[in-house]
């Protein structure tokens, strides 16, 4: 026997409130409803799975002005995407852009992609912007809805109906290894959690820029406690380079941090680089030598593809935006 569906009534008898309220919550008709009320109204929602019927789905076909971002809570992240700085730096540039379109925002983090379905349903949202997914899941999406969405930090293959928002990834790689080995470096290390997708792109592009076939790579674990304890066993090889390329900026810091415990220097015995250019490189102690990306930039660029799509007018599914290197003091020319 099939599953009985919640209902609205079952979700306002639970809650002690209105099917109104609980209605007009779903719909995104706040305005006159507490943050507390939608707040309660949401946990139920998503711990009974609920899921609108057609009738309810029909009430709600006025546009909503909503434009859902949703965020893969990936494990590497450890519970804490959202405070994750890239993240939040790109939610900020994304809340501008969709505020100056006359639109709102909401936020929505999960590991399942099927929640996103869910969700976009029952707001009955504009668009979305997906982040951190994976292109089995921007397939399915894709496959299963017809709200238009753009893929943000990732790629989709055959992007039919989807916009790809990408930097050149290979060529930052590659200005950065080529700058390193302007200033005299011989050996180098890539740091990364895995080989796949953008961080190979960064990565390749950097081999390339320094000298194909002499960089080594190290592939971190994601959990940040065991990654302490694979550099002390990876010491020696990474006291064996004189400059080390992480793919992005926080395992840069990190990984700058891990050196000065263990008392090495930097720049002054290794120099150390990153990726993204998020505000903490400018805060540390040395600045962190990065690669640029214009994140204003992005952002604008996906709310104008997101009305493309909304529109059935849409110029390029694809786009990949350029990037910079910033020379800061954690680099610095190999001392004969």
């Amino acid at each position: 026997m099939e599953e009985q569906r919640i209902r609205i009534c079952d979700i306002a008898e639970e809650l002690g409130l209105s099917t109104a309220t609980v209605s007009n919550v779903i719909h995104g008709k706040t305005k006159k409803i507490s943050d507390e009320t939608v707040k309660r109204v949401m946990e139920l929602l998503d711990e009974r799975r609920y899921m609108p019927n057609r009738a309810e789905i029909l009430l709600g076909q006025n546009p909503s002005r909503i434009i859902g971002i949703f965020i893969n809570d990936h494990r590497k992240y450890e519970g804490h995407v959202l405070e994750d700085v890239f993240i939040a730096s790109s939610l900020n540039y994304l809340s501008d852009e969709i505020e100056r379109s006359g639109r709102f925002m909401m936020v929505k983090k999960t590991k399942c992609v099927a929640d996103i379905l869910k969700f976009a349903s029952m707001w009955n949202m504009d668009g979305l912007v997906v982040i951190g997914f994976c292109q089995q899941d921007y397939m399915y999406l894709r496959n299963h809805m017809r709200i238009p969405f753009v893929i943000y930090d990732g790629f989709c293959e055959n992007p039919e109906r989807i916009v790809n928002i990408t930097i050149d990834n290979d060529d930052g790689g590659y200005r950065m290894g080529l700058y390193l080995k302007q200033l005299g470096h011989q050996t180098a290390l890539c740091v990364s959690d895995n080989e796949i997708g953008v961080d190979l792109e960064r990565m390749e592009g950097f081999s390339r820029g320094f000298a194909p076939g002499t960089v080594s790579r190290l592939v971190i674990p994601m959990e940040k406690e065991a990654r302490q304890c694979f550099y002390l066993q990876q010491l020696d090889a990474i006291r064996n380079v004189t400059a080390v390329f992480a793919v992005s900026d926080y395992y840069a810091i990190e990984l700058m941090n891990f050196l000065r415990e263990q008392g090495i220097a930097v720049p002054d015995e290794i120099s150390v680089a990153g990726f993204d250019d998020i505000p903490l490189c400018r805060m540390v102690s040395p600045g962190l030598t990065t690669v640029r990306q214009d994140g204003a930039l992005r952002a604008r660029l996906a709310m104008e593809k997101l009305l493309e799509l909304k529109e059935k007018k849409l110029t390029e599914p694809e786009l990949r935006l350029p990037v910079s290197l910033v020379v800061r003091d954690s680099t610095t020319a190999v001392r004969g």
